[in-house]
């Protein structure tokens, strides 16, 4: 966030000298500061200076042709409007200007009072992208809540979560699945200074090894089959504010390398560019994995060390069992706004539950128990998972009259039943078998599994 005022700033990039005065003379009486450029290095000066809300900007310019300069304003100004102004209206100008990020398009010549009502329609778009924002970044504190909420329990992370929004070191947030990883990290960003910068979140697990560099540092045209166009990669895309590397642990070696040199010179490289461009991004990074214990192995030891500056542990919901009423007090409301309750002996069943899938399965279950009951007394306990075989009194089942399976039946059917049990997480389902992640992806394919 370049400049903490709230005032309007309109700013018109024309050669056309009483053009940009008229303009001035005629808007600056509404309240908005207006700015003047006459050539597209001043303009850009400007954007790279100055917090921009509108843009008027001329077509035929005597150091660049005006269609080309989008994308440089957008990059200064991610929200800023730019209404394209030409003497020389085509379909093809047209089209220009709006894949280039153009708000509006008017044609020379026209009278200053429809320039007047463009501008103000494009404050218009920008009032209501405003109030859409802060309705998301309402609801995204909302479900924030449900992970710092609490006692003792919580007490330490929420201390962390406070010092490290003051900082823009990077962060590693570790925990289980379910725990609230990305939500820890939006509460973060949303506590610092950097809160209307972007939040641009990537789970490093989700992408094959070959896409994942493309998205994070993005490539030029012709870097490989398929460029057809050179395009800014997710790092370049959180400009000012927060990147969120979920799963860290699954990133290939070799990228990690690139990693750590961008945190350190605070510039990248696209796959196929020559030259490096500068950027201004906090890192924050979660896994759900030991990753002491694979240094040296599939995870480098100096990015590990470069991004625990600030490490954040959430621990899991068994752990913090006095914490449960509260929370489902407060996730209640972020499901319905009926008066719901839940009985004494009812809560005493998820105090004593075990919570495998942890604040993630402690909402589904209750968001399940609100849809499927009648009243307003909410009897969750049936819903909650138990383990194949185990009775509900924990005694030992009954082994009478059960079918015999080989070894391999059974193990096919207990990594089926684990994969379920935590929602198709590869890397926590081979933490819980004891068993390496090429291993648990090995069995897979061997027995032929299917999982979410």
């Amino acid at each position: 966030m370049k400049d903490g005022s709230m005032k309007r700033t309109l700013l018109v990039i024309d050669d056309d000298r009483l053009f940009g005065e008229a303009v001035r003379d005629f808007i600056a009486s509404d309240g908005i500061e207006v700015l003047l450029a006459h050539k597209a290095a001043d303009g850009l000066t400007l954007c790279s200076l100055r917090k921009v809300d509108v843009v008027v900007l001329d077509q035929q310019l005597p150091d660049a042709v005006g269609h080309t300069l989008c994308p440089d304003i957008l990059k200064y100004n991610d929200q800023a409007k730019i209404i394209f102004s030409t003497a020389y209206p085509s379909f093809d100008n047209a089209v220009k200007a709006i894949r280039a990020g153009a708000h509006d398009y008017l044609s020379k010549p026209y009278d200053l009072a429809e320039l007047a009502l463009a501008i103000k329609q494009a404050f218009r778009t920008l009032d209501l992208e405003r109030v859409e924002q802060v309705q998301d970044y309402e609801r995204s504190r909302e479900k924030e809540g449900a992970v710092l909420i609490g006692g003792e329990g919580i007490a330490d992370t929420v201390q962390l979560v406070e010092i490290a929004a003051f900082t823009g070191s990077p962060v590693l947030i570790t925990g289980e699945t379910g725990t609230g990883k990305n939500l820890v990290a939006k509460a973060i960003h949303y506590r610092s200074k950097s809160a209307e910068d972007p939040f641009i979140s990537i789970n490093c697990a989700s992408l094959p090894e070959n896409l994942i560099e493309a998205e994070l540092f993005g490539y030029e045209k012709g870097a490989f089959t398929g460029a057809a166009g050179a395009k800014k990669g997710l790092i370049e895309v959180a400009e000012g504010g927060t990147l969120f590397l979920d799963e860290i642990g699954e990133m290939p070696v070799q990228l990690q390398a690139k990693l750590l040199s961008a945190i350190d010179d605070k510039s990248i490289r696209r796959i196929g560019g020559t030259s490096s461009k500068p950027v201004n991004v906090r890192i924050i990074a979660a896994t759900s994995v030991d990753l002491e214990k694979e240094l040296g192995r599939s995870f480098r030891k100096d990015l590990y060390y470069r991004l625990s500056v600030v490490r954040i542990h959430i621990p899991p919901l068994r752990e913090r069992r006095g914490d449960i009423p509260l929370l489902c007090s407060h996730l209640i409301k972020t499901i319905t706004n009926h008066p719901l309750e839940i009985p004494d002996r009812e809560m005493a069943q998820l105090v004593k539950y075990d919570w495998p899938g942890n604040v993630r399965e402690l909402r589904n279950v209750l968001e399940r128990a609100s849809l499927t009951q009648k009243g307003t007394v909410l009897e969750p306990s049936h819903l909650l998972e138990r383990p194949a075989g185990n009775q509900a009194d924990g005694s030992s089942p009954d082994l009478q009259g059960m079918d015999i399976k080989t070894l391999d039946e059974w193990e096919k059917e207990i990594i089926r039943a684990a994969l379920s049990r935590l929602s198709g997480n590869l890397t926590q389902t081979a933490k819980a078998l004891a068993i390496s992640l090429s291993t648990l992806k090995r069995k897979i394919r061997e027995y032929h599994i299917m999982y979410k």
